[in-house]
């Protein structure tokens, strides 16, 4: 019999007007406390760069006018830079600059600082995006295989990884990874991000060479960028899959010690399904989180690889910028790369409460 079309179906009832509100109300309250988050946390944010900014020894004035500046010169640098006015009018004013993007002048370079990290982020998002994605790719699959045999000579020679991961330092790595797959073998290009013949050759539509060299058809600047950027992406991603597998390994081991995991190999369950549909997927979720951090991780923490490489990105400008007392700049980068750790921080959450109903 063909169901009444005005008839509501028996297992969906219509939601009523009051319900309805109760939810967007509820909805607007949970958005409302994610923002008042955000906000206090970047305004938190905020104050510590300020404060790093006084307290560093390091005279941004002196910074800009010289050492060997008259007095009067340096007095009216000062004023005007607004460091002669209570602690807590500069911090306003401060947060209103920064509030309408303005970072300020780069002594370095003598652009604005916003206008730099423009410049610089997009090779830095690139190099640490295809780290992570060697450091997903490979760590999770190795933290499973080694909890799904425990014990193992395999488990054993993939948590020697990770603790190499972790015992390594990032510097003698780089330097080991040029002098091996470089200078000898000439396997992959050495430092920089392109060859100086190819620098300008694709117009830069979205600022990462890999995907705008792919947008303008030129195979050959591709294969140049990717010769290039695949050793420090290689070294970053690394550190990332000892992590990633690190805690992969952990949750694993957890989820295959429960009764429901016994219960489907009594029952006959092939074991690859029961590692990836029964023991896995309970894990997907806190993966988000730890790959979310290693992610924010090798964004901000990339600074020691990107000097080796001499790669054109944030960590690199930062530490130029340090060694020419460049106080806007140096502030400027760390305010955004806090940013940025501080949102995908939040977008984990996010994805979290939307995977599992629990967290809701």
């Amino acid at each position: 019999m063909s169901q009444d079309p005005q008839t509501e179906p028996p297992h969906s009832p219509r939601r009523s007007p009051a319900a309805l509100r109760r939810g967007a109300r509820a909805a607007a309250i949970d958005l409302g406390s994610v923002l008042v988050a955000l906000a206090l946390t970047f305004l938190g944010l905020l104050a510590i760069t300020f404060v790093i900014g006084r307290v560093v020894p390091i005279d941004p004035v002196v910074a800009v006018v010289g050492d060997r500046a008259p007095l009067a010169v340096y007095e009216k640098a000062r004023a005007e830079m607004g460091l002669d006015r209570p602690l807590l009018v500069q911090f306003a004013a401060y947060v209103g600059h920064v509030a309408r993007g303005d970072l300020g002048l780069s002594v370095s370079t003598g652009n604005t600082v916003a206008a730099d990290l423009r410049r610089v982020f997009p090779a830095t998002l690139e190099v640490a995006t295809l780290g992570i994605l060697i450091g997903v790719l490979l760590g999770v699959p190795m933290g499973v295989l080694a909890a799904s045999r425990q014990g193992s000579l395999t488990d054993q020679l993939i948590r020697v990884v990770g603790l190499l991961g972790y015992a390594v330092p990032a510097f003698w790595l780089g330097l080991v990874g040029l002098a091996v797959f470089y200078a000898h073998y000439r396997w992959v290009s050495g430092p920089g991000r392109i060859d100086v013949y190819f620098d300008g050759a694709v117009e830069a539509r979205t600022g990462l060479l890999l995907i705008d060299s792919l947008l303008a058809g030129d195979i050959e600047v591709f294969g140049n960028a990717l010769s290039h950027i695949l050793l420090p992406a290689a070294v970053l991603g690394f550190f990332s899959l000892a992590y990633i597998g690190r805690m992969t390994r952990s949750f694993m081991l957890d989820q295959l010690s429960q009764e429901f995991i016994t219960t489907a190999r009594v029952k006959g369950v092939p074991e690859w399904r029961v590692i990836w549909r029964h023991a896995f997927k309970p894990i997907r979720v806190p993966l988000i989180t730890v790959v979310g951090l290693s992610y924010a991780g090798l964004l901000e923490g990339s600074v020691m690889i990107e000097t080796i490489f001499a790669w054109p990105g944030i960590g690199n400008y930062l530490t130029t910028a340090l060694l020419n007392a460049d106080m806007n700049a140096v502030l400027g980068s760390t305010l955004v790369v806090g940013a940025i750790f501080i949102g995908i921080n939040k977008m984990s959450d996010l994805l979290y409460r939307l995977l599992d109903p629990r967290a809701r």
